[in-house]
């Protein structure tokens, strides 16, 4: 089945904004950027720019990942996130729904990613080219044959969370690219971004900022 990009229409959702940064909850469906070609012209950020034209890209969010994204609205705002993100300095904690139910209680998947070519935009698990990548995660609660988890990166590769789950044997439920049969019969990728704690750009105050799970 051919993909269609069909991004939901409602407004962004700001949960803050000051003269350095903005703080968003990205909608599920929504790509962060531009595609390729025209008919991926809409995202997050170009309806931000209506708002606010100096918005400033820091990081992204898979199209078929919500929750919380930081943008900068000056370049000194850019560079200063930039290099929280860059170092490791952010802390994020997601919330996912995964196929099965995990035995465990919490644990770390250590597995080295990179693009797998003939399939992207797949990442997939690569001991030898891989760049190293680590996933915490803790359930939450076992749903119906299901388990619901917060997942807490230490690093930030593409696809890392998805790919990490789907090699436990347990995809996140609606993934299109990972789950396969029951697990992707779902009408989202349940993986939102709970929250996202930086450090602000004007003085460096921790802030830490929460986007309710919509599933």
């Amino acid at each position: 089945m051919e993909y269609v990009y069909d991004p939901p229409q409602e407004a962004p959702r700001i949960l803050h904004a000051d003269h350095e940064i903005l703080v968003v909850d990205k909608q599920a469906g929504l790509l962060s950027v531009p595609g390729k070609g025209p008919d991926k012209a809409d995202c997050l950020i170009s309806r931000l720019k209506g708002i606010y034209p100096e918005v400033l890209l820091v990081h992204r969010l898979d199209t078929d990942t919500s929750g919380v994204m930081v943008f900068a609205l000056t370049p000194h705002a850019q560079r200063h996130l930039g290099l929280q993100f860059e170092k490791r300095q952010t802390k994020k904690a997601y919330q996912a729904r995964l196929w099965g139910e995990l035995a465990e209680k919490e644990g770390r998947v250590d597995l080295p990613l990179c693009v797998d070519w003939p399939n992207r935009p797949r990442q997939h698990v690569d001991h030898e080219n891989g760049r190293p990548a680590q996933t915490d995660w803790r359930v939450m609660r076992l749903e119906d044959g299901t388990t619901r988890v917060r997942l807490m990166p230490v690093t930030g590769r593409s696809h890392q969370l998805r790919v990490h789950m789907a090699e436990l044997g347990h995809p996140i439920l609606g993934d299109p690219l990972y789950a396969e049969g029951p697990a992707q019969d779902y009408p989202r990728l349940m993986l939102h971004a709970e929250t996202l704690r930086f450090r602000h750009p004007d003085g460096g105050q921790h802030m830490t900022f929460t986007a309710p799970v919509p599933f």
